[in-house]
């Protein structure tokens, strides 16, 4: 009797890494895994950059500056005035008009330029917070500064999708573009366990040093990340090609449907969910006495917190879960992570803040994930990158009046409650964050009744015009 033909080595090999790397299959002939890393390597300093602005700068600037929070929550929020704006700069980014034949190179090069500067007059920007002779030049000085690093990350990540989306071929793109939304999830960990361990004795000194270090690095990653990726193409960007009107586009899209309603849930999820971006790290230093790099962990458990939830995303919706749905599950896994940090507090317990911090990434990852999916079934194919556009802008633009808005609570709460006592004082500032946590879990509520009667839309839909309901999943491009 014959003995059974085992299979080759290497594609048991091949399957394996196909097996322990997820993202394996994102790679094809014209766009090597090798390359497509590369590529990604944007994305990591995007995220750095994000873990300074939201996680490290803020609890310098409250604790061991003693800026205003609402102050520091004013200056996070300036950076994502900008993100509304994503959908147009992809657009021109599409419709480029220059005689070297790059679409998105040259956004992606300023964008990086921006970014570059903003990180590198930072930090004596802060210092200046200190001062009070030179408060107000800080003050114009770290706007700027603020500004021209969230709006350098914004251009730079904005085209560089886009860019990702060009090389990918069509049936590789949703797990190209997937990639390296996981690699800027990966890059804001391992930035904020590095910057957490660098400024775990802090110092002015080493505060320059480490935002210098982080401008010089963005530099250098996002050259090695752009080189030689965009083949020159004069007859793409020739200066006398018909252009579509992004604004008609637009008009379009929000006059069509139910889009005003899914927008509006969007926004409130958003704001439900950012309003503690500004707090959070201040939270454990000031109430529970964490240091700089215990509450710099605080922002990795987040990002960690929010892999896990892009991951459970795709096995759902892959099984055929409504995305709205899944959305709906983020919102209350981040009722629950709230009650935890809210009580996090009273307990004196670290512990549980650093399982708030988790829980809040993981249904901030659902509800993103599932949100953008149903976006992307608003629009027919020619017109997804529009709908994805709105996904971002009305996310990020809430996220953003939602930190403010958090900041000001605080200290406004803080403010009519504050004693002369000591030993009532930081009672009485914890007051403040506690106020937020439970708006914020209000708002998470609000969000679950907007979103509840489009639970269910699509497949509805879908019965009536006997298709099939269920899509695999896949992110076309993620406006992070």
């Amino acid at each position: 009797m014959n003995a059974p033909v085992r299979p080759p080595a290497q594609p048991r090999l091949a399957e394996l890494v196909f097996r322990l790397l997820p993202f394996a299959d994102a790679a094809s002939a014209d766009l090597p895994l090798p390359r497509l890393l590369r590529l990604a390597l944007f994305q990591v300093s995007v995220g750095m950059a994000m873990v300074l602005l939201n996680g490290t700068l803020n609890r310098v600037m409250v604790v061991e500056l003693g800026t205003p929070t609402w102050l520091v929550a004013l200056l996070i929020a300036v950076p994502l005035l900008a993100a509304p704006f994503r959908a147009l700069i992809g657009h021109k980014s599409d419709t480029h008009r220059s005689v070297l034949g790059w679409r998105r190179v040259p956004y992606i090069w300023f964008g990086t330029m921006m970014q570059f500067g903003g990180l590198a007059i930072m930090p004596f920007a802060l210092l200046l917070l200190d001062v009070p002779d030179r408060f107000t030049l800080g003050l114009f000085a770290a706007t700027a500064a603020f500004l021209l690093t969230g709006t350098g990350f914004h251009v730079t990540q904005t085209a560089g999708l886009a860019l990702a989306t060009d090389l990918a071929p069509e049936d590789k793109r949703p797990r190209a573009v997937a990639l390296l939304y996981v690699m800027l999830l990966v890059g804001m960990m391992f930035a904020a366990f590095v910057i957490g361990g660098f400024l775990a004795d802090y110092t002015a000194t080493k505060l320059v040093q480490v935002i210098q270090g982080c401008a010089v690095l963005t530099v250098i990653l996002n050259v090695a990340a752009l080189w030689k990726q965009e083949a020159r193409n004069p007859a793409v960007t020739a200066p006398d090609r018909e252009t579509p009107d992004f604004r008609q586009l637009w008009q379009a899209f929000i006059k069509s449907g139910r889009n005003a309603r899914l927008l509006t849930a969007i926004g409130i999820g958003a704001a439900g969910f950012a309003m503690q971006d500004a707090l959070l790290e201040p939270y454990g230093g000031e109430i529970l006495g964490l240091s700089v790099g215990a509450t710099t962990g605080l922002t990795g458990a987040w990002a960690l917190g929010s892999l896990l939830g892009f991951m459970l995303s795709g096995r759902a919706l892959a099984r055929g879960w409504d995305p709205l749905r899944l959305a709906g599950a983020g919102l209350v896994i981040g009722i629950n992570a709230f009650l935890i940090v809210l009580f996090a507090g009273p307990f004196a317990s670290p512990v549980m803040l650093y399982i708030g911090s988790l829980g809040i990434g993981i249904g901030l990852g659902l509800f993103s994930v599932g949100t953008l999916m149903e976006a992307m079934s608003l629009a027919k194919n020619e017109s997804a990158g529009l709908a994805l556009g709105a996904w971002g802008a009305v996310q990020a633009t809430c996220a953003g009046l939602g930190i403010a808005v958090g900041g000001l609570l605080r200290d406004g709460v803080a403010l009519l409650l504050q004693s002369d006592a000591p030993t009532t004082s930081i009672a009485m500032r914890a007051t403040g964050y506690g106020t937020v946590y439970i708006l914020e879990i209000a708002l998470l509520l609000i969000g679950l009744a907007a979103i509840g009667p489009l639970v269910g839309y699509q497949r509805r839909m879908a019965s009536d015009a006997d298709e099939a309901p269920a899509k695999p999943f896949g992110l076309m491009e993620f406006p992070t």
